[in-house]
C-alpha cells in the first residue's frame, strides 16, 4: 500500500532529510586519501546522535554500521571498515537520519583526491541521471517514467544500470512501497499523485550492469571488477511538481 503524505508529514520528512544533507557535506568534506571507512562511520554517528536524530541504518535487518561507504567497484551497502582511502578513487556514500518519527535518505559519490577524466565522467553522468529521473517525478507520471528517463539517458552515455537494487517510497519507515526501479518502459507501474513520497537512486555502472553479493552478505560489487557511482534524493511529489527534501 502506497501511503500519501500529508503537508505537515511531508515537512516533517524535510527536517531529516536536511539533516541527512548536512551529514553529507560534512563526510564530503573528510574525504581525502589516508582516511578509513570507519572514521567516517564514525564521524556519521556523532553527527547524527549530536544532531538529536537515530542512526536509520545501524541495525537496519542487521546492518553493522551507520552508514554504507561503497569504494570504486562496490555498487551499493559497503559497510564501513579498516579499508583506507586512496588517491583516484571514488566512494559513495549513503546515509540515513529518522527525525522525529519520520526517515531521510540520500547519497552521494565523492572524489578522493584527483581522480581521472573517464572517472569524473561517470560520476557526473550518474548525478545527471538523477535529476533527469527527479523531472520526471510529476503528478500524473508513472513510476515508468521515470525509469526509462534514467536507463535511457545513463545507457545513451555508455553506461549501464544497476537492475539488482532499486528506489523506493519512504516515510515513518525507511523502505515503503511502490518500489522506484530505474530501469523499464514509459506509462508502467504506479501513477504518481501528490504527497507520495519517493527516494531515487541510480546506480551506474562503468562497465557490465550485474553485480554479485560478497560473503558479509551486504557488500555488492560489479561482477567486471568496474566502477559504479550513485546518487540519490528523497523527493515529494506535490501539484507544482518534485520537491528535493534532500537537497540544500
Amino acid at each position: 500500500m502506497i501511503h500519501r503524505k500529508s503537508k505537515e508529514e511531508i515537512e516533517l520528512m524535510r527536517m531529516s532529510n536536511q539533516l541527512v544533507a548536512k551529514l553529507l557535506q560534512k563526510l564530503k568534506g573528510l574525504v581525502r586519501p589516508g582516511i578509513t571507512t570507519r572514521e567516517l562511520d564514525a564521524a556519521a554517528e556523532r553527527f547524527i546522535i549530536s544532531s538529536g536524530g537515530i542512526p536509520a541504518f545501524k541495525g537496519y535487518n542487521g546492518y553493522p554500521a551507520c552508514i554504507c561507504t561503497s569504494v570504486n567497484n562496490v555498487v551499493v551497502h559497503g559497510i564501513p571498515g579498516d579499508r583506507a582511502l586512496h588517491d583516484g578513487d571514488i566512494i559513495s556514500i549513503d546515509a540515513g537520519i529518522k527525525l522525529n518519527g519520520y526517515c531521510g535518505d540520500a547519497t552521494i559519490t565523492v572524489p578522493v583526491g584527483t581522480i581521472s577524466k573517464d572517472t569524473a565522467r561517470l560520476v557526473k553522468v550518474t548525478a545527471e541521471a538523477l535529476d533527469i529521473g527527479i523531472a520526471k517525478a510529476v503528478q500524473g507520471n508513472r513510476i515508468g517514467d521515470i525509469s526509462y528517463a534514467i536507463q535511457s539517458f545513463v545507457e545513451s552515455n555508455g553506461y549501464s544500470i544497476v537492475r539488482d537494487f532499486v528506489g523506493h517510497g519512504i516515510g515513518k519507515e525507511m523502505h515503503e512501497e511502490p518500489q522506484v526501479p530505474h530501469f523499464g518502459s514509459p506509462g508502467t507501474g504506479p501513477k504518481l499523485k501528490a504527497g507520495m513520497v519517493i527516494a531515487i537512486e541510480p546506480m551506474v555502472n562503468a562497465g557490465d550492469w550485474r553485480l554479485r553479493i560478497l560473503q558479509d552478505n551486504w557488500t555488492a560489487v560489479t561482477v567486471d571488477g568496474s566502477l559504479s557511482a550513485q546518487f540519490e534524493h528523497s523527493v515529494a511529489i506535490t501539484a507544482n511538481g518534485p520537491d528535493v527534501l534532500s537537497r540544500l
